[in-house]
Parts: structure tokens; C-alpha cells; sequence
């Protein structure tokens, strides 16, 4: 009897300390928010050391087996511009559009604001810390013209709210990223650029937590989120009253 119930003792220690060590350690949202805007700054530092742009102006990450990309610079090399929000713009040599138009991205300014038609990857990520290694992991995207429909998007959402869908309890910034709209300032669109024409990505924006909606309820459900924003602006124009 006393064999048996050594065995089953032992067995459940077994038990017990096998399902220890298959249980993956889950990320827990800090709830002091500076903490949160330290493991983006950290993550985003090293996806730029982590990533480059090909020739079209696509982010890549760098390969650990394919030799082919180990002279490309990586996007912390490539004279990154910090806003004091945090947000942070890459302008690719040779892509922009000379002189191109200005881009006013004041929502509230109605009869000036700038229409876009823009081709993009809008993807979102969570900067998480697990045994003290930070990192921006990939959750998802906003928008992907460039590996979906292949065809410029006018006004994302995100970008700009029609008064339509815009009311008290919802205003703008349940919508709008303003660290995208503030990165956007610093570039300039193209004026009717053929839809044929190849993708000859501008450059990127990189929005932490903190200049998106950081903790704020929103339209899409994303807090503590970092944005990043690799895209061509096709076509800049003053607003028409019909699009506003």
C-alpha cells in the first residue's frame, strides 16, 4: 500500500512539474505607462537596427542565412527624424515627389484639409518584455494595398473621419492616429500618379503607443499599440465638400 501511494506521488510531482514547464509565460500589460513607453522606445530602436528598405521602399527584416542583404542599411541608419511625441519618420532618397504637394493633415480644416489617395501597409504591434528581452511583436494591419488589393486607398479612417460617422461621443481621435497625421507634415504627395504605375514606397512613420491612442477607448479596439506605416502617397489634393 505504501509503494502505491508512493508511486502516485510520485507521479503527480511528475505531473505537476511537466505542466510547469509547458506553460508559456504570458505578457502582462504594466500598468505604470511610462514602463509602457519604455518598451516601445526599446522596441522600436531595434526594429529599425532589425530591418531595412529593398528597392521599392518595402521594410524587410534582415535574413540570418541569405548573404544577399548584408550591405543594405538598416532604417536606423537611414537618417531617422524623431518628433518630440515620439513619433518617428523615414524619408526615402529618390521617392519623393519634386516639388509635390503639401499635405494639411488638419482634420478641423475643412476647406484646406488634404484628400489623400494613398498605397500603404498600416500594421500594428505590441511592444512586450519577457525575461528582460523587449521587442514589437506583429498584430495585425489596418490596411495592406500593397499585398491585397494593389490598388491606391483614398482617406483611410485612421487617417481621416467623415463628418458622417463623427459625433460627441465619438469625435475624431476615436478614429484618427494624430502621430500618423503628424508624421505626414513632413512629406509631400504626388499629384495624379497613374494607378499603373509600380509602388515606389516614400518612406516610413512610426507611431508608439503614446502618439496613437495609447490607453483611449477606439474605433478599433487597439491600446498600447505602435503603428507603422510604410506607404506612398499616390495623390494629394484640397478636399472636395463630397469627401468631407
Amino acid at each position: 500500500m505504501k509503494k502505491i501511494f508512493l508511486y502516485i506521488l510520485a507521479g503527480s510531482l511528475c505531473f505537476a512539474a511537466c505542466k510547469k514547464d509547458d506553460e508559456v509565460e504570458t505578457f502582462v500589460e504594466p500598468e505604470d505607462i511610462n514602463v509602457r513607453n519604455s518598451y516601445d522606445e526599446q522596441a522600436i530602436q531595434k526594429f529599425m537596427d532589425n530591418n531595412y528598405l529593398d528597392s521599392k521602399g518595402n521594410i524587410k527584416a534582415f535574413s540570418s542565412t541569405d548573404t544577399s542583404d548584408d550591405n543594405e542599411k538598416k532604417l536606423s541608419q537611414l537618417s531617422p527624424v524623431t518628433l518630440p511625441s515620439g513619433v518617428i519618420y523615414i524619408k526615402r532618397d529618390g521617392a519623393q515627389p519634386n516639388p509635390g504637394v503639401a499635405i494639411n493633415t488638419d482634420s478641423s480644416s475643412l476647406t484646406t484639409a488634404s484628400l489623400i489617395k494613398t498605397m500603404m501597409r498600416a500594421n500594428y504591434y505590441l511592444a512586450t518584455e519577457t525575461d528582460g528581452n523587449v521587442s514589437l511583436n506583429p498584430y495585425g494591419s489596418l490596411l495592406n494595398t500593397l499585398d491585397g488589393s494593389g490598388s491606391p486607398y483614398t482617406d483611410p479612417t485612421f487617417y481621416y473621419a467623415k463628418k458622417n460617422i463623427v459625433t460627441d461621443a465619438k469625435p475624431r481621435s476615436y478614429y484618427e492616429i494624430p502621430g500618423l497625421k503628424e508624421g505626414l507634415k513632413y512629406f509631400n504627395g504626388f499629384q495624379n500618379l497613374p494607378n499603373s504605375d509600380l509602388p515606389n514606397l516614400q518612406g516610413v512613420i512610426i507611431v508608439p503607443s503614446k502618439a496613437a491612442f495609447a490607453r483611449n477607448e477606439n474605433y478599433y479596439g487597439l491600446k498600447n499599440i505602435t503603428f507603422i506605416f510604410n506607404f506612398q502617397i499616390y495623390h494629394t489634393e484640397t478636399r472636395p465638400a463630397d469627401q468631407q
